[in-house]
């Protein structure tokens, strides 16, 4: 405790020094919507976002020493600037649900986006509110390391001597957005795909006929894929990619083999006229005759509800291996909401005032009044549940913004399971509800919208928490970072409905020219959490759960546990994506091998792994945001009926084989550039990203 007291910030309570600016504000602005729709890109592609808090620090740095800045307005941009991360996290892994489960039949309508921005904002505000409540106690608590934040703070301090890394951020987001609009307009091959035919054959012995084959695959050419594996590393990148020959390589190939003997296809091409009245019955019949349509369709209605099964224990998992850290957590949490309510200072120092506890109260009540008026108004529900919607909501955002606090505390906000907090609130919900007689599309519509606010609260809540520690560290002021992430939170849940709806939209239009089904849970956009919480939601209130291959995906996903697989998760969600998205991540954490390779060969010092490590995270960083960025920008234009290619195309049938040019000049970056800024072994370390 003594050391807490004696604890002096970088800029002290006393300094007068700019913080709350307009540039820093409109910066930080700009970086939550772009670094937002970046994380929606990214999540929804690959069920996977990244931490903003570094990129977001490097970025506003770099603009803001320009402008000759303090190191207080940095901190404020950054802490504005890495909020849409959090918004984009719950967006995605909510909003798309609405869709999948057919609540919304369309998507993109002036109602839907009233009703998502009122989620997304609520849920923001009222993680920040509880944020405010928590504050004080969480990070001035010496067993709460706060990694990520101790490695921002740093990076400020760093940025005073004149270091930074914006070069290699900026220059890969310029390489990942050539490289994708390169493949828009046909100059290499995305994927290369092959169907092995299996001969048709009686086992032995038996009676059991069987006939398929395996779909063979290569990774995509994509930097943001690349991107993630190199910052997940190659362990976590192979278990991603071992969910991925799971599916692939043994479940579809052998539920094909034993499923497509039986198969009529003349009922299964009349069962799509059916569904689809722009399909011909001889383009059906095309279709579903086609060994590479079915193995995929094996895959999207029998694999992935596996996979659901195995993610919802392993989320289940993630929480009961953290349990102790969560009982002490909330206990923690509770005192210091006593606290807040009796403790109220009028001589406190600049760095420790948070929002007032009367504005707090205030901003709680309305998000419960909000709620309440979003379930009982729109999605049609009575009074009573009504009510007990948005008392359910208070409680379990309270509880699981507390837990979010106190995990990113522990492990960083890039380690923070806010997809599984999410499931066990969308379940408890639905539960509740359930008892009381909810029911129909009115019920699913509730369970989601709980679920949605309660999301977005605990993303924003260890976000925030994270910004505010090293706020805490430089000396800045917590109440103007709250109010600026406030203005972040309304920004970004104003926009993030629009990204999203460009997205879907967008591959919807880019299927019907291409010839493929597109939108939410699409090969091209899984949104798995989404898709697992539609499947949840409609299967508890509506009782349409595939529960077989629910309870098989259980069953294997406590196989995973017993086998002390160290991420069930990551190894369901693998089975859960394409096959080449997860081979493309597990191409960027081979290359993220080699450089960890050639570090330990070179024999470089702690200093220069550092400098390595900053400098590669930084680039993969860049590669990620700029194929997002330029990938939301290509979805637009589908939207509106224009397709690059229609324009401009190098070749009308490109080879793979420049995708493979491709693909050495990603690794080449990734692993030369990092090696070559190591610097030399007498120079200091630089402060650790982190990440």
């Amino acid at each position: 405790m003594s050391e807490q007291k004696k604890f002096i910030p970088f800029v002290s309570a006393e300094t007068n020094m700019k913080e709350f600016t307009i540039r820093a504000l409109v910066i930080g602005l700009f970086f939550a919507v772009i670094l937002g729709a970046a994380n929606a890109y990214l999540g929804l592609k690959a069920g996977m976002t990244i931490a903003a808090t570094y990129p977001a620090a490097v970025l506003g740095m770099a603009i803001l020493r320009l402008m000759k800045g303090s190191i207080l307005e940095e901190n404020f941009t950054r802490t504005v600037g890495s909020i849409g991360e959090s918004v984009a996290a719950g967006a995605i892994f909510t909003l798309p649900a609405f869709f999948v489960s057919g609540i919304w039949s369309e998507f993109f309508t002036a109602g839907n986006y009233i009703t998502s921005t009122l989620i997304l904002i609520a849920g923001g505000i009222l993680g920040i509110m509880f944020v405010a409540l928590l504050r004080r106690v969480m990070v001035e608590d010496a067993e709460l390391p706060f990694p990520e934040s101790v490695a921002a703070a740093e990076i400020h301090k760093a940025g005073q001597g004149g270091s930074g890394g914006s070069k290699f951020l900026f220059w890969a987001m310029g390489l990942g957005g050539l490289i994708k609009i390169l493949g828009e307009l046909r100059l290499f091959q995305y994927l290369w795909e092959k169907f092995v035919v299996f001969g048709k054959q009686t086992i032995s012995g038996t009676i059991f006929a069987g006939q398929g084959g395996m779909l063979l695959s290569s990774p995509g050419i994509s930097p943001a894929y690349m991107g993630v594996g190199y910052i997940i590393g190659p362990k976590l990148g192979a278990l991603n990619f071992s969910g991925g020959l799971l599916a692939w390589g043994l479940m579809a190939p052998m539920i094909m083999y034993f499923l497509m003997p039986g198969i009529n296809f003349q009922d299964w091409a009349a069962f799509l006229t059916a569904h689809d009245s722009t399909l011909s019955a001889a383009d059906a019949m095309a279709k579903v005759t086609d060994p590479s349509y079915q193995i995929n369709q094996i895959w999207k209605y029998i694999i992935r509800p596996i996979a659901i099964g195995g993610m919802l224990v392993s989320a289940g998992f993630t929480l009961f291996k953290m349990r102790k850290s969560l009982s002490t957590g909330i206990a923690r949490s509770v005192k210091d909401v006593k606290k807040a309510a009796t403790g109220i200072e009028h001589n406190v120092p600049r760095n420790e005032k948070d929002i007032n506890f009367s504005w707090i109260m205030v901003g709680i009540g309305a998000v419960a009044v909000l709620t309440f008026c979003i379930t009982y108004f729109i999605f049609h529900t009575n009074i009573l549940i009504a009510v007990v919607a948005a008392t359910v909501m208070i409680i379990l955002a309270f509880f699981f913004a507390s837990v979010s606090g106190y995990l990113v505390g522990i492990m960083g906000s890039s380690n923070n399971p806010i997809s599984g907090l999410t499931l066990t609130a969308l379940v408890v919900t639905a539960l509740i509800l359930v008892a009381l007689g909810v029911q129909g599309d009115a019920g699913v519509a509730t369970v989601l919208g709980v679920a949605a606010i309660v999301c977005v609260s605990a993303a924003v809540a260890g976000e925030m928490l994270q910004d505010l520690k090293a706020g805490h560290i430089l000396g800045g002021t917590p109440w103007r970072m709250q109010i600026g992430d406030i203005m972040g939170v309304i920004l970004a849940g104003a926009v993030m409905f629009v990204v999203l709806a460009f997205l879907n939209d967008g591959d919807i239009a880019s299927g019907k020219n291409l010839g493929y089904q597109g939108g939410f849970g699409s090969k091209n956009l899984s949104a798995p959490q989404a898709s697992l919480m539609a499947i949840l939601s409609r299967g508890i209130v509506q009782g349409q759960m595939a529960w077989p291959l629910i309870i098989a995906g259980m069953l294997m996903g406590t196989a995973f546990i017993l086998m002390q697989v160290k991420s069930p998760m990551l190894v369901s969600v693998g089975m859960y994506l394409p096959i080449e998205t997860t081979f493309a991540i597990f191409v960027g954490g081979l290359i993220k091998g080699a450089v960890d390779y050639f570090t330990e060969k070179r024999k470089l010092n702690a200093a220069q792994k550092v400098r390595v490590e900053n400098t590669g995270v930084l680039l993969a960083s860049g590669m990620i945001a700029g194929e997002a960025l330029m990938g939301l920008l290509i979805a637009i234009f589908a939207v509106f009926d224009i397709f690059l290619y229609d324009y401009f195309s190098f070749f009308k049938h490109p080879t793979f084989y420049i995708s493979f040019i491709i693909l050495a000049i990603i690794a080449y970056v990734l692993i030369q550039i990092p090696l070559k800024n190591a610097g030399k072994p007498d120079q200091p370390a630089p402060p650790a990203s982190g990440m």
